[in-house]
């Protein structure tokens, strides 16, 4: 069979016109990444995906939708991702005009398209076979790809067996009420219920038989594209054996180590702040006055937008004080971490936790506040508006105080505060303050004030009347 080439400067594309009068498929190759890059994307995404809420794992295309409508404002798209593995799925259409990027697999991924209308196939199903087009994908590429609704489509390896996934993809469907729908799957959609699979209709049976037994793939028009070297070439081969050989490695790797994510919030309008002085009638003006300190500092973070007087302030500190235990800033923990193995042959006291709030760990039970946390003092106001308490420690080289305090000061209002006073012992102590001091009060302490409001807001087991309103004041 005679291949044409062509070299192409830009993006090497193929726009294939429909059968029965409807939008064409295009489809475009983009570039082409590192060897073994499509597998290790594709296990690591389908990892973070099966975790998703609204994941569906139906027709060999497990998906999650990321984005609904809101048909309210206007806004009938919606946005999903989807992934093809290693066997391909079956032909398919959907109703609405479809738009995807996706990453191939490090075998390299087959797109087939059918545009026969139904009154085609009905006329002849040989019409389906006579409107077939294929284009094959290299391993590990960036493409996308743009066709109407009610084109027939199927992705599959480009070799039969592969150990390749297809590729993973994110769809825009750019009128998910495009098409005409079922009535039922319409109201579907208009309540934003809808899915992939509910908005798939599979290929009739009879086709399917018919291409089991009557197509020949070889006489198939089929496109190749393709960025490092032309289809059918020595250095071609060779590529993509070297290609599968990584993918197999970084895949199983990709697996093997996990997938996670991060979400961070620069918390504008929850800004933690230090004070000039504690507040009047914190405990931490009572610590260590008979001999003196050497350094002092208060921070706070205010909170609005909940009904905090129905919660106490009693409560609120057990939370807060749960939050220094459950969720410490991951920074924080690896500076201790380091600053144990350094003070641990010194016999100086080491802890997993910042030092401000440390002595909650401590084994030491005469004192507890919620009948739970050591503490060294603690008070509380009648009306339960303000609730504090008193941690520290006594080491070889430095005394510490911390006070963390909790005042309602509307219904509305409510400030968390975390301060310290340290008396240093000896000459090493103030050697030691001085070179922690930036990091303790730029970072150390707003950090571990921060996310243990942050945990004592959100937690799922958080009780307490206004617990709604609470995760609404933090969100």
């Amino acid at each position: 069979m005679l291949t044409l080439t062509k070299v192409i400067q830009t993006f090497p594309s193929v726009r294939i016109p429909s059968h029965s009068g409807g939008l064409s498929v295009e489809v475009s190759l983009i570039a082409q990444m590192g060897h073994g890059s499509g597998n290790h994307l594709f296990a690591s995404v389908s990892a973070r995906q099966k975790a998703h809420e609204d994941f569906v794992d139906e027709l060999d295309e497990p998906s999650a939708k990321l984005g609904g409508t809101d048909f309210t404002k206007g806004d009938p798209t919606s946005l999903y991702s989807f992934a093809v593995g290693p066997k391909g799925h079956p032909f398919h259409r959907h109703a609405g005009h479809r738009v995807f990027t996706a990453v191939s697999g490090s075998g390299g991924a087959q797109l087939r398209f059918s545009s026969a209308s139904d009154a085609q196939i009905e006329q002849d199903p040989q019409n389906f076979i006579k409107a077939l087009r294929y284009i094959n994908i290299p391993p590990d590429c960036i493409f996308t790809v743009r066709f109407g609704g009610e084109t027939w489509h199927q992705f599959a390896p480009i070799v039969a067996n592969s150990p390749h996934p297809v590729f993973f993809a994110l769809s825009c469907h750019t009128n998910e009420l495009g098409g005409a729908l079922p009535d039922a799957l319409r109201e579907k959609v208009l309540a934003n219920q809808a899915d992939i699979p509910s908005l798939t209709e599979v290929l009739p049976q009879s086709v399917v038989d018919l291409l089991r037994t009557s197509l020949d793939p070889a006489q198939v028009h089929t496109t190749d594209l393709a960025l490092e070297a032309p289809p059918g070439s020595l250095q071609r081969v060779m590529c993509t054996s070297a290609r599968g050989r990584v993918g197999v490695l970084r895949g199983a790797w990709a697996t093997w180590r996990g997938s996670t994510g991060f979400l961070s919030d620069n918390g504008i309008g929850r800004k933690v702040l230090e004070l000039d002085a504690a507040p009047a009638g914190s405990l931490l003006l009572e610590q260590l006055v008979k001999d003196g300190f050497h350094h002092e500092d208060t921070f706070c973070l205010r909170l609005e937008g909940a009904n905090f007087k129905a919660a106490g302030a009693s409560v609120l500190l057990g939370a807060l004080l749960e939050g220094f235990l459950q969720n410490p800033p991951t920074g924080v923990s690896r500076m201790m971490a380091f600053r144990n193995a350094l003070v641990r042959p010194l016999g100086l006291r080491t802890s997993p936790l910042g030092c401000p709030v440390s002595s909650l760990l401590s084994p030491h039970k005469e004192k507890l506040f919620a009948n739970r946390y050591p503490v060294h003092d603690q008070a509380a106001d009648s009306d339960n508006t303000r609730s504090q308490v008193i941690l520290g420690a006594d080491d070889k080289h430095l005394i510490f105080r911390s006070c963390v305090g909790v005042e309602i000061v509307s219904d509305s209002l409510v400030e968390f505060t975390l301060g310290t006073r340290v008396r240093c012992k000896n000459p090493f102590g103030r050697i030691y303050m001085a070179l922690i001091n930036h990091v303790h009060r730029s970072y150390v302490t707003p950090a571990m004030l921060r996310l243990a409001v942050e945990h004592a807001i959100l937690q799922p087991g958080f009780q307490g009347q206004s617990g709604a309103g609470l995760q609404q004041a933090w969100a």
